[in-house]
């Protein structure tokens, strides 16, 4: 494979290339039984760095075929593991928590090399996935049934039972959160699971099935990588799966119900796209809303590549102009770099494909009339790779493209309002339904945008930030179905009643 020392970053990757070199003559294989194996078919498919756009690494290409052996993988497995007491459960969650916590600088390179965000982010990640398997853990004894009172006719209660084997597919933007702190509700709930990784950063999951040998039954956890949708489309269309959990588009999360509805009756629980609405009313603390509107749009965590961004921020007519400005400034100070950098911000674009994509939706935004208030292109210290410099727009009216459509990318449109009712129309004014936020000193007002905007989580003087244990999830074409709570793990039980009659006095 080519070298980085033949790119304008050679600098930057120098430290790392011991670990290039190791993850170029390794092989990334699929997870089946806690053994690592080849594709059935022997396929496989490059994943490339998207800051120099070089190959990494080859990594098996797994189908149908491969679906079917983690299936049965998954139902020995499942045997096993839902005898574990639920303590015996959370006692292995939290260790393989630690040992997320130990390689957390691996898994974090891992992902910066294969999906463009920059290291310092992706090893957060690590850190908070671990959180997420702990806090599940925690719920332990929370997954519980009820007793029904029978007006002396008897015992009558009901019991959480777990599905069987279950399917969960992630996206590319949180690679290492996604793929092991997604494993906490399922297995918590006495799942075994099939984790199909996104085909533009599969490494760090890969990385995740070795660490999950170590500690988990095999069976439990089955990795199946591909590039195509196939191994997606298996899981959705297995008749042994009732329960699937999928993270992504909203065209494909409208796929997989289709083809699951087409197999059986199936529990399907979707994370889609956003197109969410940052209110900001006239009286609002103008310092804060700006630094919310820049935090909110996940320039440094994922390159704007999260559906939970507000990438349009609705702005008073009054106080616009000083928003915007102050928003300009605080964009133009994110260090863009070579993701593997420790002082970089933000990094690349995880494909070309995804790059030609948002870079097309700059020029429609142009194109429609709106202006570019900052980026707007490559940086101009970045001659290579997939990066785009965070970008704004002002200018922009409810029905532009770059208004409507999720970019999923680093940027941001600033509309503008006179009045609350105005505001509502325009926030709700999308297909979309996962977050929103209003900014405001008056919080009987704030509340009563609460009641009007039609998202799944609502921040009050505040953007974008997760906190344990509430649901998360939205509503319209945004999803079905919340995550990141108690919720989540009772999601993937499916409830038995029993009665048993009282005989006699």
């Amino acid at each position: 494979m080519p070298s980085t020392a033949t790119t304008p970053y050679a600098e930057q990757y120098a430290p790392h290339r011991a670990t290039l070199d190791a993850i170029r003559s390794r092989d990334w294989g699929l997870l089946i039984d806690n053994e690592p194996r080849p594709a059935a078919s022997g396929a496989t498919f490059t994943t490339v760095d998207p800051a120099t756009e070089l190959p990494l690494a080859e990594v098996a290409d797994g189908n149908e075929a491969d679906v079917e052996a983690a299936v049965r993988s998954g139902r020995r497995g499942f045997e096993t593991w839902r005898r574990y007491s639920p303590q015996g459960r959370a006692s292995a969650l939290r260790e393989l928590a630690a040992h997320i916590r130990a390689n957390a600088d691996e898994l974090g390179l891992l992902d910066a090399l294969d999906g463009g965000s920059s290291v310092t982010a992706m090893r957060k990640d690590a850190l908070w996935a671990a959180d997420h398997l702990e806090m599940f853990a925690d719920w332990a004894l929370m997954i519980k049934g009820e007793t029904y009172p029978g007006a002396g006719t008897g015992l009558h209660y009901s019991r959480p039972e777990p599905y069987g084997v279950v399917g969960r597919i992630i996206p590319f933007n949180h690679p290492i959160f996604f793929g092991a702190g997604k494993l906490g509700a399922p297995l918590m709930a006495g799942n075994a699971v099939i984790l199909k990784p996104p085909p533009q950063a599969p490494l760090s999951a890969i990385r995740l099935g070795e660490l999950i040998s170590e500690v988990l039954p095999p069976g439990v956890v089955n990795i199946v990588n591909g590039a195509s949708p196939a191994p997606g489309v298996a899981i959705a269309a297995h008749p042994e799966i009732e329960r699937i959990a999928f993270i992504g588009s909203e065209r494909t999360g409208r796929d997989i119900q289709r083809v699951a509805s087409g197999a059986g009756v199936k529990h399907v629980s979707l994370e889609l796209g956003g197109k969410n609405a940052m209110v900001v009313l006239g009286d609002a603390d103008i310092e804060a809303a700006a630094r919310g509107a820049v935090f909110g749009m996940n320039f440094t965590a994922t390159q704007g590549e999260s559906c939970g961004s507000n990438s349009r921020l609705l702005v008073h007519r009054s106080i616009a102009d000083r928003v915007l400005a102050r928003v300009v400034e605080l964009v133009e100070q994110i260090e863009v770099g070579v993701p593997v950098s420790e002082s970089t911000e933000m990094g690349a674009l995880v494909s070309r494909e995804h790059f030609e994509r948002v870079s097309r939706y700059i020029e429609i935004g142009r194109e429609e009339g709106a202006v570019v208030a900052t980026g707007g292109g490559r940086p101009s210290h970045l001659p290579e790779g997939l990066f785009v410099a965070p970008t704004v727009f002002s200018g922009v009216t409810p029905g532009m493209t770059i208004a409507q459509e999720e970019i999923f990318g680093p940027v941001l449109s600033v509309l503008t309002f006179d009045t609350d009712d105005e505001a509502v129309e325009i926030a709700n004014g999308v297909r979309y339904g996962l977050t929103a936020s209003v900014w405001t000193q008056d919080i009987d007002r704030a509340h009563r945008f609460v009641e009007d905007l039609r998202a799944g989580y609502v921040w009050i003087n505040d953007s974008s930030r997760h906190f344990p244990g509430l649901p998360f999830g939205g509503v319209k074409a945004s999803g079905l179905g919340k995550e990141e709570s108690l919720e989540e793990i009772l999601s993937f039980t499916q409830a038995k009643t029993v009665s048993v009659p009282r005989r006699g006095r």
